[in-house]
């Protein structure tokens, strides 16, 4: 019988959803590739609600199955969401082999799909032989493939996976060998929004490309939220530090929002600055008058952009003015 896994409703709603979990066959040639490529379980994950909505996608195309091979997740958010981590936290807990290629405008079609090379034949000549590129290497299976930042992509990127994403449901490669997308393949996706903030190479998805996906809006975390991954990850960590850097965030990110360019700032306090650098910081300044305080200046400022920093300082102010006095981790 193969493993289960349960997920939870985190809002408590719906019921808890059991699936099986994948399995790589013994047989294949990359066997041990791919088992190394299964993610680990991250202990101090805190599901918002999206590993939830994936299982009930997941259980859907099991019982289900019509229809399902044209349907692709992905997910849209600003940066510093969780959005990628979401992702291969769903592989981790589905056994799946977990494939993340990122889509830029400098990253051509055949590398991603692949191309037939020279190599030497051992006797003083050559012979031409094919080359799997990134996706295809994935679509053997099992697999999760995320395809990051997909509204980055150049146009002969997105005109190649076409006729994966959709009811034809395979690549046609350029030796002639069809590879269809198999059972035990995910396909996932992850993009920005398309503003007028700085995300460097995004662009409006190609209208064709776009249907071709389910597109769920990821949002920054609320404060109870950020201050339930703060407690999971650090639980020694004083409850005045874990609520002032959550009010922090929320005061920043809400500013990162608002639609008025004039008032908003473009530098939000992302996920990796509340789990990571801040608590850092907070360990390494531990004994100074003011830990948060250093910590803002030396691990948060420095990721600001210039003209963001009056702004920061003003959220600075009006949340915290002065961090707590007492030590940041309870011995």
């Amino acid at each position: 019988m193969p493993d289960q896994v349960s997920i939870s409703d985190p809002t408590g709603v719906g019921p808890p959803i059991t699936l099986d979990r994948f399995e790589v066959p013994r047989n294949l040639e990359d066997h041990h590739q791919r088992v190394g490529k299964i993610p680990e379980p991250d202990p101090h994950y805190v599901d918002l609600g999206m590993l939830y909505r994936f299982a009930q996608i997941e259980a859907v195309r099991r019982s289900e199955p019509e229809g399902f091979a044209a349907l692709h997740l992905a997910v849209r958010g600003h940066m510093g969401t969780g959005k990628d981590h979401d992702i291969e936290q769903f592989a981790a807990h589905m056994g799946l082999p977990y494939y993340r290629i990122p889509l830029t405008g400098e990253v051509r079609d055949v590398t991603l799909i692949g191309s037939t090379r020279l190599h030497g034949d051992g006797k003083g000549g050559t012979e031409s032989r094919w080359e799997d590129g990134d996706i295809t290497r994935a679509l053997r299976g099992p697999a999760l493939l995320n395809l990051s930042e997909l509204n980055a992509a150049g146009a002969e990127t997105l005109f190649a996976l076409h006729g994966l994403l959709d009811r034809y449901g395979a690549l046609d490669l350029p030796n002639g060998e069809t590879v269809r997308l198999r059972p035990d393949v995910r396909v996932f996706g992850t993009m920005n929004p398309t503003d007028i903030r700085d995300y460097a190479g995004t662009q409006t998805l190609n209208k064709a490309f776009a249907d071709r996906w389910v597109i769920w809006e990821k949002d920054f975390p609320a404060a109870d939220q950020l201050q339930a991954m703060l407690r999971r990850r650090y639980p020694s960590m004083r409850d005045d530090y874990v609520e002032a850097i959550a009010r922090l965030a929320i005061e920043v990110n809400a500013s990162f929002v608002v639609p008025d360019a004039s008032t908003r700032v473009e530098s939000p306090l992302s996920l990796r600055s509340v789990l990571d650098r801040i608590p850092t910081g907070l360990r390494v300044y531990h004994s100074d008058t003011d830990p948060l305080r250093r910590s803002w200046e030396e691990f948060v400022l420095p990721h600001v952009d210039s003209f963001d920093r009056d702004h920061y300082e003003t959220v600075w102010n009006a949340v915290v003015r002065k961090g707590p006095a007492v030590t940041p981790f309870a011995a």
